[in-house]
Protein backbone atom coordinates (compact mmCIF):
# COMPACT_ATOMS: atom_id res chain seq x y z
CA UNK A 1 0.00 0.00 0.00
CA UNK A 2 1.35 3.37 -1.01
CA UNK A 3 1.24 6.24 0.96
CA UNK A 4 -1.46 7.82 0.00
CA UNK A 5 -4.08 5.15 -0.27
CA UNK A 6 -7.37 5.17 0.94
CA UNK A 7 -7.97 3.20 4.16
CA UNK A 8 -11.60 2.03 4.28
CA UNK A 9 -13.46 2.37 7.75
CA UNK A 10 -17.02 2.18 8.80
CA UNK A 11 -19.44 -0.56 8.74
CA UNK A 12 -21.40 0.42 5.50
CA UNK A 13 -18.26 0.97 3.42
CA UNK A 14 -16.21 -2.26 4.73
CA UNK A 15 -19.35 -4.56 4.15
CA UNK A 16 -19.69 -2.61 0.61
CA UNK A 17 -15.92 -3.58 -0.07
CA UNK A 18 -15.98 -7.02 1.13
CA UNK A 19 -19.15 -7.92 -1.10
CA UNK A 20 -17.34 -6.27 -3.82
CA UNK A 21 -13.80 -7.82 -3.22
CA UNK A 22 -16.19 -11.44 -3.47
CA UNK A 23 -18.78 -10.95 -5.87
CA UNK A 24 -15.84 -9.87 -8.68
CA UNK A 25 -14.74 -13.17 -9.03
CA UNK A 26 -13.73 -15.30 -5.76
CA UNK A 27 -17.11 -16.10 -5.45
CA UNK A 28 -17.61 -17.31 -8.86
CA UNK A 29 -14.90 -19.25 -8.75
CA UNK A 30 -15.98 -21.26 -5.73
CA UNK A 31 -19.34 -21.10 -7.37
CA UNK A 32 -17.62 -23.52 -10.40
CA UNK A 33 -15.32 -25.26 -8.32
CA UNK A 34 -17.82 -26.75 -6.20
CA UNK A 35 -20.02 -27.77 -9.13
CA UNK A 36 -17.32 -30.54 -9.54
CA UNK A 37 -17.34 -31.65 -6.13
CA UNK A 38 -21.01 -32.08 -5.91
CA UNK A 39 -20.72 -34.10 -8.89
CA UNK A 40 -18.28 -36.54 -7.74
CA UNK A 41 -20.54 -36.49 -3.87
CA UNK A 42 -23.56 -38.01 -6.09
CA UNK A 43 -21.15 -40.59 -8.09
CA UNK A 44 -19.87 -41.67 -4.85
CA UNK A 45 -23.19 -42.16 -3.45
CA UNK A 46 -23.67 -39.01 -1.24
CA UNK A 47 -27.09 -36.88 -0.33
CA UNK A 48 -27.71 -33.90 -1.18
CA UNK A 49 -27.30 -32.74 2.08
CA UNK A 50 -24.26 -34.58 3.14
CA UNK A 51 -22.60 -32.87 0.15
CA UNK A 52 -23.24 -29.52 1.17
CA UNK A 53 -22.76 -29.84 5.06
CA UNK A 54 -19.28 -31.44 3.73
CA UNK A 55 -18.59 -27.63 2.02
CA UNK A 56 -19.96 -25.91 5.53
CA UNK A 57 -17.62 -27.95 7.78
CA UNK A 58 -14.45 -29.31 6.14
CA UNK A 59 -14.42 -25.95 4.02
CA UNK A 60 -11.35 -27.57 2.18
CA UNK A 61 -11.67 -29.30 -1.25
CA UNK A 62 -8.84 -31.62 -0.73
CA UNK A 63 -10.38 -32.85 2.31
CA UNK A 64 -13.44 -33.04 0.38
CA UNK A 65 -12.25 -35.05 -2.21
CA UNK A 66 -10.57 -37.31 0.11
CA UNK A 67 -13.49 -37.92 1.67
CA UNK A 68 -15.01 -38.39 -1.65
CA UNK A 69 -12.62 -40.46 -2.77
CA UNK A 70 -12.50 -43.10 0.52
CA UNK A 71 -15.93 -43.31 0.92
CA UNK A 72 -16.71 -44.71 -2.50
CA UNK A 73 -13.41 -46.74 -1.84
CA UNK A 74 -14.97 -48.69 1.62
CA UNK A 75 -12.94 -47.74 3.64
CA UNK A 76 -13.42 -47.51 7.66
CA UNK A 77 -14.45 -44.16 9.38
CA UNK A 78 -11.51 -43.58 11.07
CA UNK A 79 -9.02 -43.50 7.95
CA UNK A 80 -11.57 -41.13 6.03
CA UNK A 81 -11.21 -38.88 9.48
CA UNK A 82 -7.68 -39.05 9.22
CA UNK A 83 -6.96 -38.68 5.59
CA UNK A 84 -9.50 -35.55 5.62
CA UNK A 85 -7.80 -33.49 8.63
CA UNK A 86 -4.37 -34.73 7.24
CA UNK A 87 -5.45 -32.98 3.94
CA UNK A 88 -6.39 -29.91 5.94
CA UNK A 89 -3.54 -29.69 7.77
CA UNK A 90 -2.41 -26.92 6.07
CA UNK A 91 -4.62 -24.54 7.47
CA UNK A 92 -3.20 -24.78 10.77
CA UNK A 93 0.20 -22.49 9.64
CA UNK A 94 -2.32 -20.20 7.83
CA UNK A 95 -4.29 -19.53 10.72
CA UNK A 96 -1.43 -18.98 12.95
CA UNK A 97 -0.27 -16.89 10.52
CA UNK A 98 -3.83 -15.00 10.17
CA UNK A 99 -5.74 -14.91 13.36
CA UNK A 100 -3.05 -11.78 14.32
CA UNK A 101 -3.69 -9.53 11.51
CA UNK A 102 -7.64 -9.56 12.30
CA UNK A 103 -6.89 -7.12 15.48
CA UNK A 104 -8.96 -8.58 17.83
CA UNK A 105 -6.41 -8.82 21.25
CA UNK A 106 -9.52 -9.22 23.38
CA UNK A 107 -11.19 -12.36 21.13
CA UNK A 108 -12.53 -15.39 23.44
CA UNK A 109 -11.22 -18.62 22.26
CA UNK A 110 -14.56 -19.67 20.83
CA UNK A 111 -14.92 -16.67 18.89
CA UNK A 112 -11.25 -17.19 17.43
CA UNK A 113 -11.59 -20.98 16.45
CA UNK A 114 -14.93 -19.59 14.44
CA UNK A 115 -12.88 -17.13 12.73
CA UNK A 116 -10.48 -20.24 12.19
CA UNK A 117 -13.04 -22.48 10.80
CA UNK A 118 -14.24 -19.83 8.07
CA UNK A 119 -10.55 -19.40 7.05
CA UNK A 120 -9.97 -21.15 3.64
CA UNK A 121 -7.44 -20.30 0.94
CA UNK A 122 -9.14 -17.79 -0.88
CA UNK A 123 -10.05 -15.83 2.16
CA UNK A 124 -6.60 -15.96 3.50
CA UNK A 125 -5.07 -14.73 0.44
CA UNK A 126 -7.21 -12.25 -0.42
CA UNK A 127 -7.68 -10.49 3.17
CA UNK A 128 -3.99 -10.58 3.06
CA UNK A 129 -4.15 -8.25 -0.22
CA UNK A 130 -6.76 -6.21 1.22
CA UNK A 131 -5.97 -5.57 4.91
CA UNK A 132 -3.67 -3.13 4.38
CA UNK A 133 -6.51 -0.92 2.95
CA UNK A 134 -8.98 -1.69 5.72
CA UNK A 135 -8.56 0.00 8.95
CA UNK A 136 -7.45 -2.62 11.41
CA UNK A 137 -10.78 -2.30 13.67
CA UNK A 138 -12.61 -3.43 10.76
CA UNK A 139 -10.70 -6.00 8.91
CA UNK A 140 -12.75 -8.57 11.15
CA UNK A 141 -16.26 -7.34 9.43
CA UNK A 142 -14.11 -7.52 6.31
CA UNK A 143 -13.05 -10.63 6.88
CA UNK A 144 -16.77 -12.28 8.11
CA UNK A 145 -18.53 -10.43 5.54
CA UNK A 146 -15.95 -12.12 2.34
CA UNK A 147 -15.66 -15.54 4.20
CA UNK A 148 -19.73 -15.97 4.65
CA UNK A 149 -20.16 -14.58 1.12
CA UNK A 150 -17.59 -17.45 -0.50
CA UNK A 151 -18.84 -20.10 1.34
CA UNK A 152 -22.78 -19.12 0.67
CA UNK A 153 -21.35 -19.41 -3.17
CA UNK A 154 -19.55 -22.78 -2.28
CA UNK A 155 -21.92 -24.50 -0.72
CA UNK A 156 -24.98 -23.01 -4.05
CA UNK A 157 -22.35 -24.59 -6.16
CA UNK A 158 -21.91 -27.93 -4.32
CA UNK A 159 -25.92 -28.43 -5.13
CA UNK A 160 -25.85 -27.25 -8.78
CA UNK A 161 -23.13 -29.55 -8.92
CA UNK A 162 -24.97 -32.35 -7.26
CA UNK A 163 -28.46 -31.82 -9.28
CA UNK A 164 -26.78 -31.67 -12.43
CA UNK A 165 -23.70 -34.06 -11.93
CA UNK A 166 -25.59 -36.34 -15.42
CA UNK A 167 -25.25 -33.37 -17.47
CA UNK A 168 -21.33 -32.26 -16.62
CA UNK A 169 -18.60 -34.32 -18.79
CA UNK A 170 -16.03 -36.17 -15.92
CA UNK A 171 -13.24 -33.69 -18.03
CA UNK A 172 -15.40 -31.20 -17.11
CA UNK A 173 -15.49 -31.51 -13.67
CA UNK A 174 -12.29 -32.54 -13.11
CA UNK A 175 -11.66 -29.17 -14.59
CA UNK A 176 -13.78 -26.90 -12.41
CA UNK A 177 -12.04 -28.63 -9.33
CA UNK A 178 -8.44 -26.95 -10.32
CA UNK A 179 -10.25 -23.61 -10.91
CA UNK A 180 -9.61 -22.57 -7.45
CA UNK A 181 -6.10 -23.68 -6.90
CA UNK A 182 -5.37 -21.39 -9.99
CA UNK A 183 -7.40 -18.33 -8.80
CA UNK A 184 -5.17 -18.97 -5.62
CA UNK A 185 -1.82 -19.05 -6.97
CA UNK A 186 -2.77 -15.69 -9.05
CA UNK A 187 -3.90 -13.85 -5.88
CA UNK A 188 -1.28 -15.13 -3.82
CA UNK A 189 1.37 -13.64 -6.41
CA UNK A 190 -0.10 -10.39 -5.90
CA UNK A 191 0.66 -10.41 -2.11
CA UNK A 192 3.23 -7.55 -1.46
CA UNK A 193 6.55 -9.16 -0.59
CA UNK A 194 9.33 -11.40 -1.88
CA UNK A 195 9.26 -14.49 0.23
CA UNK A 196 5.53 -15.15 -0.58
CA UNK A 197 6.78 -14.68 -4.11
CA UNK A 198 9.81 -17.04 -4.25
CA UNK A 199 7.83 -19.77 -2.19
CA UNK A 200 4.97 -19.73 -4.98
CA UNK A 201 7.44 -20.04 -7.39
CA UNK A 202 10.13 -22.61 -5.66
CA UNK A 203 6.06 -24.44 -4.82
CA UNK A 204 6.26 -24.53 -8.84
CA UNK A 205 9.56 -25.79 -9.47
CA UNK A 206 9.33 -28.54 -6.79
CA UNK A 207 6.08 -30.32 -7.45
CA UNK A 208 6.87 -32.12 -10.15
CA UNK A 209 9.87 -33.90 -8.70
CA UNK A 210 7.99 -34.32 -5.14
CA UNK A 211 4.85 -36.15 -7.33
CA UNK A 212 6.47 -38.34 -8.76
CA UNK A 213 9.00 -39.39 -5.78
CA UNK A 214 6.48 -38.98 -3.41
CA UNK A 215 3.00 -38.40 -4.65
CA UNK A 216 0.99 -39.31 -1.55
CA UNK A 217 2.70 -36.81 0.90
CA UNK A 218 3.33 -34.50 -2.41
CA UNK A 219 1.54 -31.21 -1.68
CA UNK A 220 3.03 -31.37 1.58
CA UNK A 221 6.04 -31.44 0.78
CA UNK A 222 6.00 -28.97 -1.76
CA UNK A 223 4.58 -26.62 0.92
CA UNK A 224 6.99 -27.24 3.63
CA UNK A 225 10.16 -27.20 1.18
CA UNK A 226 9.00 -24.44 -1.00
CA UNK A 227 7.65 -22.08 2.23
CA UNK A 228 10.64 -22.91 3.78
CA UNK A 229 13.20 -21.63 1.92
CA UNK A 230 10.87 -18.67 0.40
CA UNK A 231 10.60 -17.54 4.39
CA UNK A 232 14.50 -17.92 4.47
CA UNK A 233 15.31 -15.93 1.23
CA UNK A 234 12.50 -13.06 2.97
CA UNK A 235 14.82 -12.97 6.08
CA UNK A 236 18.14 -13.13 4.44
CA UNK A 237 16.75 -10.42 2.03
CA UNK A 238 15.06 -8.00 5.35
CA UNK A 239 18.85 -8.28 6.69
CA UNK A 240 20.36 -7.83 3.52
CA UNK A 241 17.94 -4.26 2.64
CA UNK A 242 18.47 -3.32 6.70
CA UNK A 243 22.23 -3.43 6.38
Amino acid sequence: MTEHAPVVGGRGDVIRKALLDALSLPAFILLFTMMGFGSLARGAGFGADMAAVATLLIWGLPGQLAMVELTATGQHFFAILFACSLANARFLPMVVSFIPALARPRAGTGALLLDAQLLSINSWAMCLREFPQVAPDWRHLYYTTFALSILSAAIVGTLLGYYGAVALPRALVLGLIFTSPLFFALVLSAVPGRAERVSLLLGCAIVPAAHALFPSVDLLITGVVGGSLGFAAGRYWGRSDAG
